[in-house]
């Protein structure tokens, strides 16, 4: 899936090409496109159009800029806008104090009383602040707004407001303005945020991103904005499509199609393979993406109903001539299916592709024995999970059943795999918690310990 989540295809602009705008957007790869109301009319514009196309979906709503014209009656009248399968938020409603098109305290009065029906009828929110996020946040803590969620729209706020939204169950969406020379915090916010908290929109016919500036906007240049997103955060475009896809399907209640309801055995993220050929672990790691987003990672669903065979495996790899490495990964422990692991890393090997196993370096205590010399007969490097530099923070961001001996024990299989021949790379998730100080004790315990290479992970990186 690929998402304009933000798009205003009833704006006069289009009424000479409207449906040739929704072809070119079609043709550029974008799947869905949510159109958004700003008044009644508005509202029931976007309605129709939503019913005419099958990739447009429509909310309803009063902006803030129209707050001040809307009838008396306007909150009676949304719910019959709103009862339609193909109306999945209200909105856009909100706060802006730069423009001041409408009185402040009716504006605030509107966005309350929007807030209300959303939860009344279990509808997420889009969300437009301007000059106002630390009171419009406030507001949709007060009135309870992460009950449904939604999303701020066209994200021009700092990173610190940023991950309140997300504290509050929100969305962040990032405009073509993340294209411009000067676009604030915004870079900052999206090297900083998991990709799987951001949307992506045009906010179309405004805001054109960079090389369109200056034209009329429209769904088609998406692209330009998740090229941008793709150099920031080290990701590819095919990972930032796919991964604020799912998202905004997951936010706006979309169905997904066939292949991404599918839990995956084999999946892409830049040139490598990733193989999840188990969900088990022996950790419960806090930052885990098994305990948000129901075990998807950059868009790929990867909840497994069984553990796959080794043909399973071998077929779901497909052609392995893309990829520079496979990586055993997924959302479980890979060594804990030892004999599968070796037989399908053997074959790979056989391939003559590169193969890293990613693990959290407790086989040696799951299996009684040394394990390092079995993986080098068939893999060239790991990446284990050191993930602290002392066993007391060890033992309470990544708790084990193991206990006490645990973070020793992954000490002693980055030793033990060195010695081996194996490549070894011991990796910590930077946790807020852990400073730059902290941080530095890693590498050290890491690097001039343990002899390995070192490395901090993001929280949503699982390459």
């Amino acid at each position: 899936m690929f998402i304009d989540s933000h798009c205003h295809l009833d704006h006069p602009d289009f009424d000479a090409d409207r449906a040739a705008v929704v072809s070119r957007a079609r043709a550029a790869g974008v799947t869905h496109l949510i159109t958004v109301g700003t008044d009644l009319d508005s509202s029931a514009r976007a309605k129709a159009l939503a019913r005419a196309h099958p990739e447009v979906f429509a909310t309803v709503g009063v902006h803030p800029h129209d707050a001040g014209a809307a009838p008396a009656d306007y909150l009676a009248r949304l719910p019959a806008l709103a009862d339609d399968t193909r109306v999945v938020a209200i909105g856009e409603i909100g706060l802006d104090f730069h423009y001041d098109l409408s009185p402040r305290d009716v504006q605030r009065r509107l966005f309350v009383e929007q807030i209300g029906l959303a939860r009344q009828l279990g509808l997420p929110v889009v969300v437009h602040l301007r000059e106002a996020y630390d009171e419009g946040l406030g507001a949709l803590q007060r009135e309870g707004a992460g009950e449904v969620g939604g999303v701020i729209h066209c994200f021009s706020g700092t990173l610190a407001q940023a991950q309140r939204a997300l504290e509050l169950g929100f969305s962040v969406s990032i405009p073509g303005i993340v294209t411009y020379a000067h676009p604030g915090e915004l870079r900052e916010v999206v090297r900083a945020l998991p990709l799987d908290s951001l949307l992506v929109e045009t906010d179309a016919p405004y805001l054109a991103p960079v090389p369109r500036r200056g034209q009329r906007n429209e769904p088609a240049f998406l692209r330009h904005t998740v090229d941008r997103i793709a150099e920031l955060t080290g990701n590819t475009v095919a990972d930032v499509r796919r991964t604020t896809g799912r998202a905004a399907a997951r936010r706006f209640g979309l169905p997904l199609d066939d292949e991404q309801a599918c839990a995956q055995i084999a999946y892409q993220i830049r040139d490598n393979l990733y193989l999840n050929i188990t969900n088990a672990c022996t950790l419960t790691c806090v930052f885990c993406p098994k305990r948000r987003e129901r075990f998807v990672v950059k868009g790929h669903p990867l909840k497994l109903t069984r553990p796959p065979s080794v043909e399973e495996i071998k077929r779901a790899c497909g052609d392995l001539a893309p990829y520079a490495e496979v990586v055993f990964v997924g959302l479980g422990e890979s060594t804990l299916r030892l004999a599968v692991l070796k037989e399908v890393a053997g074959w790979l090997r056989a391939q003559g592709k590169r193969v890293r196993v990613d693990t959290d370096g407790l086989a040696t205590l799951v299996h009684k024995r040394p394990v390092a010399a079995e993986l080098a007969a068939v893999v060239d490097s790991v990446s284990v999970s050191l993930n602290a530099a002392d066993a007391e923070t060890y033992a309470r961001v990544c708790p084990s059943r193991f206990g006490a001996e645990a973070h020793a024990a992954v000490k002693a299989f980055i030793v033990e795999a060195r010695a081996a021949g194996i490549e070894v790379t011991a990796s910590v998730v930077g946790l807020p918690e852990f400073d730059q100080a902290y941080l530095e004790r890693c590498r050290r315990l890491a690097e001039e310990e343990l002899g390995a290479r070192f490395r901090v992970r993001a929280y949503d990186n699982v390459g």
